[in-house]
């Protein structure tokens, strides 16, 4: 199994970017009946059905993890595997957690706390660590030294896991943050449906939404800014206008919504790099909030215009498993501190400006933007692209996807 190559506007962009759609159908549920299940799975609603034929075969393949961050994501999808294990007599999954002792902003023990005692399970696995997830920390270099660079940057922060998973099965939250965008309610549905009280302004906003995709794209790009200092002007003009075209071509009708944000080419890029670490050791990783079949029957019970917001869909979904207070948080931990440690900031100090893709990339406000006290998670890919070059590894670049 090998990663797809990033192009060179993507690892100086750090962004995954957008290619031209091809027509695709839509997920075929019957995929979700490849695996029996043992017994009955009780009076589930569709989506929750979908979903636990998405887990089973993870939890009949011990030890079955859940990457565990205390997020309403991951919370959602270790509840469901505890109360589907239980209900199936199979052993409890097993939550695994990173833990970071000297970074508060990536404290979240509190809501895994809660969640952990609500469920009565016994075993969590709890990992410490310092400075080892690293950007280039001995995780990381592990990595990229076997396959080079995969997107997003950080995503050997699962190897610690996957290590304690080894043989068995994985199971992650991603997926949920798309989902519930792809599930939103649109202000323009709102003020038609008569959700919301029309305002003088929504004239504007209704008119934007019903224009033709050409005049949407060029809105959005003469209103978007891309934060990357580092880019020189024709990388940042033909990033931002890729962008700007994919918003412009996101769907108004439910359906297609779901759809068409399952189908985003970042998601695709980052569920290959999971598998191609997973393979590493032998590990069953599944992503279920990407169930093709759960997305489908999320489309058939959330309202017609969408959830009003990701709150009311989770409660929708999750209320009867969740504590209230998950449910309804609003805080996001802060991870960027446990990847830019001593490892990173020696490197960067010490760059000598090479391994980058110089067409793209003004050297020199790159190494300030390292510089700065918080580093943003898209100039990480091109650290580890100097990485590899300062130790003797080439990247592959693969320019024909990237549009004009």
């Amino acid at each position: 199994m090998t990663g797809e190559s990033l192009t060179s506007l993507e690892i100086a962009s750090g962004i995954v970017l957008p290619v031209v759609r091809r027509g695709s159908r839509p997920p075929d549920p019957s995929g979700a009946g490849k695996y029996r299940r043992r017994a009955p799975l009780g009076n589930s609603t569709a989506p929750r059905d979908a979903l636990e034929r998405e887990i089973l075969p993870c939890l009949l393949r011990a030890p079955c993890l859940v990457s565990f961050s205390g997020g309403r994501d991951s919370a959602a999808v270790l509840a469901t595997a505890t109360m589907l294990a239980r209900r199936e007599g199979l052993p409890d999954p097993i939550p695994a957690t990173n833990v970071f002792p000297s970074v508060q902003d990536a404290d979240e023990s509190e809501w895994q706390e809660l969640l952990v005692r609500r469920l009565g399970l016994s075993d969590w696995l709890r990992v410490e660590h310092e400075q080892e997830l690293d950007l280039i920390g001995p995780y990381a270099q592990r990595v990229l030294t076997d396959h080079g660079l995969l997107w997003p940057a950080n995503a050997h922060f699962h190897v610690p896991l996957l290590e304690e998973a080894r043989g068995g099965s994985m199971l992650t939250g991603l997926g949920g943050d798309e989902l519930y965008l792809a599930a939103r309610r649109l202000h323009s549905a709102a003020v038609l449906s008569r959700a919301v009280r029309a305002r003088p302004r929504d004239a504007l906003s209704l008119g934007f939404a019903f224009a033709p995709r050409s005049l949407r794209k060029v809105v959005i790009f003469r209103r978007s800014k891309i934060p990357a200092s580092w880019l020189r002007e024709a990388a940042r003009k033909r990033v931002t206008k890729l962008l700007a075209a994919e918003e412009a071509a996101e769907p108004r009708g439910l359906a297609e919504r779901l759809l068409w944000w399952r189908g985003v080419r970042y998601l695709q890029v980052a569920v290959r790099s999971l598998d191609l670490i997973a393979g590493d050791t032998s590990t069953r990783v599944v992503h279920p909030l990407l169930s093709p079949p759960f997305w489908t029957a999320v489309g058939t019970v959330a309202p017609t215009a969408g959830f009003a917001s990701r709150t009311d869909g989770v409660r929708s979904l999750f209320g009867d498993l969740l504590p209230p207070a998950i449910i309804d948080r609003t805080s996001k931990a802060n991870f960027g501190a446990i990847f830019w440690t001593d490892h990173a900031r020696e490197f960067a100090r010490g760059w000598d400006g090479s391994g980058v893709p110089e067409e793209w990339v003004d050297a020199r406000e790159l190494g300030r933007h390292w510089s700065s006290d918080r580093p943003c998670l898209p100039s990480s890919t091109l650290l580890q692209a100097a990485w590899l070059a300062s130790a003797g590894h080439g990247s592959e670049q693969t320019l024909e996807r990237v549009l004009d």
